[in-house]
């Protein structure tokens, strides 16, 4: 198929076009496919990470000592290349999804934990206190008080690990797993043929767009006294 597409981009000379509507008409379903794809790992690596996040950051916010190693480790993870990533990882997880998944999952911890324990750290010491007083216990004050109050921090930290996450999920096409990232690389930079690229690039933005425009309304719906403040 690669061959035949060659072929096809020497002799109509359409290789560097922008954008060239017929191959995009004859690729919909391949196109799809990959945007599926992209999707699909995008939504698992922030899940996982938030998953990961929001305890270890619980944990840094009850005990202060843990947060300085806890943020040095997610800052080396952040700065591994994820090629190198993905060489320690072949031997062990082979070009699966999982060798995917996991350096994007790495990648959203700094952003994630971070935030996590700035908001739980801006809720007032005396809302805190008269929940105690109350007779809350800690983790029902956790849970009723404090990290309600932190949403906004949290979903913030969300939106920037959403976003991250949806630019770097096209390295993965390097292991064959990159949604998105495959058509950039087996449909345009090696055969040098512009219109894959500029599909990829654009639904990539778009993806962002959306995905973020999405995460501030669930995070709107998530707040209802922040709406009411403003009134």
């Amino acid at each position: 198929m690669v061959r035949q597409l060659v072929t096809h981009v020497l002799a109509e000379d359409i290789g560097p076009k922008w954008l060239y509507w017929p191959w995009v008409a004859d690729h919909y379903s391949e196109i799809s496919s990959a945007f599926q794809e992209h999707v699909s790992l995008t939504f698992w690596a922030v899940l996982w990470g938030l998953v990961i996040s929001l305890p270890l950051g619980i944990a840094c916010a009850r005990w202060r000592w843990l947060y300085v190693p806890t943020i040095a480790a997610t800052s080396v993870l952040f700065t591994i290349p994820s090629l190198a990533l993905f060489a320690f990882l072949i031997p062990v997880t082979g070009l699966s999804r999982a060798t995917a998944l996991i350096p994007l999952v790495a990648y959203t911890l700094l952003i994630l934990v971070r935030n996590v324990v700035i908001g739980l750290a801006a809720v007032p010491s005396d809302v805190v206190e008269a929940a105690q007083g109350m007779g809350y216990s800690r983790t029902r004050s956790l849970l009723r008080v404090e990290l309600p109050l932190a949403v906004p921090t949290i979903m913030t930290g969300v939106r920037i690990a959403t976003v991250t996450t949806i630019g770097l999920v096209t390295i993965t096409a390097t292991i064959g797993q990159g949604g998105l990232g495959q058509l950039m690389f087996t449909r345009g930079f090696q055969i040098d043929f512009r219109t894959p690229v500029t599909v990829a690039t654009l639904l990539v933005v778009a993806f962002a767009i959306a995905a973020d425009a999405s995460l501030l309304g669930v995070q709107r719906l998530a707040t209802p006294w922040l709406r009411k403040q403003r009134v």
